[in-house]
């Protein structure tokens, strides 16, 4: 496990954590800073679901080409979106939309949504079959 690998877990537990503590004691693990954008605010965001929603199933790592990835993390009833690119990491404030994660980025409504490693666009992903995609061109898979 290299250390940004272990970097992203240890921020992923304790975000983990942090969500499963009583709201009336005081965090053990203080929440690390990062940047988030507001939470999309649109006519098709539709309520979180409970735990069996199909986006839950989604949460961990996903990977794409050349050291990019996706990781999905639950906080409360919102998804922490962090989306490693080759510009370096930027992380979100997501929700559940029926069958897909909506989060703002640049002002815009962006959506995860489940697809295939062909549908993604992007020809190292092409024989994967478990793959999210945010757009053409930005999807990541797991094996």
């Amino acid at each position: 496990m290299s250390k940004t690998d272990l970097r992203i877990t240890i921020i992923a537990m304790m975000v983990l954590m942090t969500a499963c503590q009583d709201r009336n004691q005081s965090p053990a693990v203080p929440s690390p800073t990062v940047p988030v954008s507001s939470p999309p605010t649109s006519p098709t965001t539709a309520p979180a679901a409970s735990a069996s929603n199909v986006t839950d199933k989604w949460l961990g790592q996903w990977n794409g080409p050349e050291g990019t990835y996706l990781l999905l993390a639950k906080s409360g009833d919102q998804y922490v979106v962090k989306i490693q690119s080759l510009d370096g990491p930027t992380t979100y404030e997501g929700v559940a939309a029926g069958d897909r994660i909506e989060f703002k980025r640049d002002g815009k409504i962006e959506s995860i949504r489940a697809g295939s490693g062909k549908e993604t666009g992007m020809k190292w992903l092409l024989e994967k079959k478990d793959c999210l995609i945010i757009k053409e061109g930005e999807g990541f898979c797991r094996e």
